[in-house]
This record gives C-alpha cells, structure tokens and sequence, in this order.
C-alpha cells in the first residue's frame, strides 16, 4: 500500500472523487455518547477516590504543622523563656482589663445606686411636705370652722341668757 501511494501524482489525487462525509449514523453517535459517559463516569471515580484519599492527609498535615508551630518555641530555652514571658504579659493584659471592666461596672452600678437614692430621697421629701402642707391646712379650716362654731354657739348662749 505504501508504494502505491508514493507513484501515484498530485494530479491523481486531485482528481480522484472526494467521499466527503456528510453526517455520523446513529450508531456512531450512541457509541461516542457512551465512550464519553464511560469516561465522565471513571472520571468522577477517580475523582471521589482521590478526595477520600486527599482529605485524611491534609488534615494530618495541617495537624502536624500547628503542632510543630505549638512546640517549636519550646525546643531552645531563650525561646521558651521569650515565649513564657510573652504568656505572662498578655495574661497580666488581660488581667488588667477584666480588673478596669470590673472597676468600672462598680461605679456604674454605685452611680446608679446614688442616684436613685437621691431620687427616692427628693420625692420622700416632696410628699412629706404636700402631706404637711396638707395636714396644715386641713388643721387651719378646722381650727376655723370651731371657732366659727364657737363664735355661733357663744352668740345664741348670750341672746338666750
């Protein structure tokens, strides 16, 4: 076959009649369809397979890494001694923040005390005075009123007499 085609002209070639294809059978679509579902298929195994695998291992490195980072400080003891005071520092920071929160809600709350009591203090001192006004007066128009009684009753005893 390949002598043949070497004797044989481009001008042979060219006039030869072209078998041009002009469309796939069925057959061969259902057969490409399948290759490529066959393929997608063992593609997404794969892919599951490599995932379940991948997962597990990254999860062990990452593993690895932190506790390389948690322990490495410790490993020298200049490092350690940094790392140690670097933990004091920060938990004395923290102290003192929780003890200026702290502070700080005391004389919120003391404030808030004070206030209600004074307030409790002025509406006492309020209404014992309307009480005292009120008794005072009351006391007033009933002296009044006796001795308008009196008065009457003094006058009525005189014309009687």
């Amino acid at each position: 076959m390949a002598a043949n085609s070497t004797t044989t002209s481009t001008t042979q070639r060219k006039s030869a009649p072209r078998t041009t294809k002009t469309s796939r059978t069925d057959a061969q679509r259902i057969r490409e369809g399948l290759t490529k579902v066959r393929n997608g298929s063992v593609s997404y195994a794969r892919q599951t397979a490599e995932r379940s695998v991948d997962v597990p291992v990254g999860a062990v490195l990452t593993v690895a890494d932190r506790l390389n980072e948690a322990v490495e400080p410790f490993t020298k003891r200049e490092t350690a001694e940094r790392e140690l005071k670097s933990f004091r520092t920060q938990v004395e920071r923290e102290l003192n923040k929780l003890e200026r929160r702290g502070a700080q809600s005391r004389r919120k709350a003391r404030t808030r005390a004070r206030q209600t009591r004074n307030r409790v203090q002025r509406q006492l001192k309020q209404r014992r005075r309307e009480v005292e006004t009120t008794a005072k007066r009351n006391r007033v128009k009933a002296e009044d009123s006796l001795k308008r009684a009196q008065t009457t009753v003094s006058e009525r005893v005189s014309t009687l007499v």
